[in-house]
């Protein structure tokens, strides 16, 4: 893509959002959850496997240990034997309950709706801190920046940088706040049904004309 300005850049993110608005009227969260507790435990467990797959294990889970202090409790074979599927179910069970301990040691079981807070958390970083509050207490802190976002952020021309940080920096200078969290689902909405990581298809792409 030829080199632009700033006010063209905004202009064309602001086409795309519409576009993907229009395609995509249900785009939400993936995750199946009732409370922010819930969301953040089936946040950490996404890590490296499917939504789906969460979803599949997060009911027992849940059912099993319906709140912080239950889990923080909870003896760690347990966990680790419930979350199994998803992978890297060690370290997962390990993050869960970390999260869980923190929330009872720090906020009285509850989740914190700030940033710092959140972020202080064990198992916690940016994007998890990220898709509890938007999706969770609806807080336009920030955008998720997944496998999704960057790639097509970076095929976009919205960014040339790689750290989901920065790429969600660039990100975040060029949409309003108030379409931040939604932002985030429509680009993953767009990447796992049209944007393909190795066969785009372009042919059915709404905003392609834009990329």
């Amino acid at each position: 893509m030829p080199r632009e300005s700033k006010a063209k850049k905004v202009q064309r993110a602001d086409q795309v959002w519409a576009l993907l608005r229009d395609a995509y009227p249900d785009a939400h969260c993936a995750l199946d959850f009732e409370n922010a507790f819930q969301l953040g435990v089936a946040t950490i467990l996404s890590a490296q496997t499917t939504d789906e797959r969460v979803n599949g294990v997060t009911p027992a889970l849940f059912r099993r240990f319906p709140d912080a202090e239950a889990l923080a409790s909870a003896p760690r074979e347990d966990v680790e034997e419930l979350v199994r599927s998803t992978g890297f179910f060690r370290n997962k069970a390990k993050n869960i309950q970390g999260f869980a301990r923190g929330l009872v040691a720090d906020h009285q079981g509850a989740v914190p709706r700030s940033m710092d807070e959140l972020h202080a958390l064990p198992g916690v970083g940016r994007k998890t801190a990220n898709v509890i509050l938007g999706n969770a207490f609806g807080i336009d802190e920030g955008i998720v920046v997944d496998t999704h976002v960057k790639r097509l952020a970076r095929r976009l021309g919205f960014t040339t940088r790689t750290a989901p940080e920065k790429v969600e920096a660039d990100l975040m200078t060029l949409v309003p706040r108030e379409r931040w969290t939604l932002l985030a689902h429509l680009l993953i909405w767009h990447g796992r049904r049209v944007c393909d990581a190795r066969s785009p298809a372009c042919e059915r792409c709404v905003v392609s004309h834009l990329c």
